[in-house]
């Protein structure tokens, strides 16, 4: 786990070398973190399609070698000083089977943080990302699901949380816009609801903002990043629907007002 750093020393204003620095080491991280991208699918998931016949195994060896690359690019951003980190709860990610994981998505960095802990993570990306070189291969190879066409995308869902598949959504659909109240979509509502399956709620706080969809990687904020991850209880689904609903979508609309009400909980913003 992170050393936590106390509140006073993080607002404090880095030095002007220090914010040069930490420029210059993202922009390597995120070079390690692409070339990272080309050898993984260039080279070690043809491999192991070559050496592993077993579509299971490989699956399992493949979300493998993404959580230990991810955490060895996280592992680096800390080591060279770009940011810092800590989770509350991760343990709670490895009981998840046949789960919905939603998160609220304040930062690009969201996915590899929550993908580096989580034992199976089968993530639903845009589809434009698959005709993307540094990614494409690892989407491919991993088995996430594409965000196409509705019902195709809710029956591909249901069918990988009954094989006890786990499901990282941020159902924002784009990344937060600091200072704005959130706005979920159904989409993730209507998953649990048609695969009857509970829900992990994970918190991501980022003090200051950065990798912001506003903000491009070069602006650095003036002090470190320090984020903070906070694996919350299991929601009930089924709680959620009603004998008397004339219509799914009522269901969906009062899941959904839970999601937000609890990804917008201030208890992270008003830690010291």
């Amino acid at each position: 786990m992170a050393t936590v750093v106390p509140a006073e020393q993080t607002l404090k204003p880095s030095s002007w070398l220090n914010r040069c620095w930490r420029v210059i080491a993202t922009g390597l991280c995120f070079s390690l973190f692409g070339l990272g991208g080309l050898l993984l699918s260039g080279i070690w998931f043809n491999l192991m399609r070559l050496a592993v016949r077993d579509p299971a195994r490989r699956s399992r060896l493949t979300q493998s070698s993404i959580r230990i690359s991810f955490r060895f690019f996280l592992a680096t951003t800390r080591f060279f000083g770009v940011l810092d980190y800590r989770f509350d709860g991760a343990e709670r990610l490895k009981e998840d089977r046949g789960c919905l994981v939603i998160a609220n998505h304040p930062s690009l960095l969201d996915y590899v943080l929550l993908a580096s802990r989580m034992p199976r993570c089968d993530c639903i990306v845009k589809e434009a990302l698959l005709n993307n070189v540094f990614v494409s291969g690892v989407i491919k190879a991993a088995g996430y699901l594409a965000n196409a066409e509705s019902d195709r995308l809710l029956e591909q869902c249901r069918q990988r949380l009954a094989s006890g598949g786990t499901i990282l959504i941020f159902p924002e659909g784009t990344r937060t816009t600091p200072g704005k109240a959130l706005a979920l979509q159904r989409g993730a509502a209507n998953i649990a609801l048609r695969s009857q399956c509970d829900i992990r709620v994970v918190q991501i706080h980022c003090r200051p903002p950065m990798l912001t969809k506003q903000g491009k990687w070069y602006n650095i904020p003036p002090i470190k990043p320090q984020f903070h991850i906070t694996v919350q209880d299991k929601i009930e689904t089924r709680t959620f629907i009603r004998v008397d609903d004339v219509s799914p979508a009522l269901a969906a609309r009062r899941l959904t007002q839970h999601l937000t009400d609890a990804l917008q909980s201030d208890s992270i913003n008003n830690e010291k």
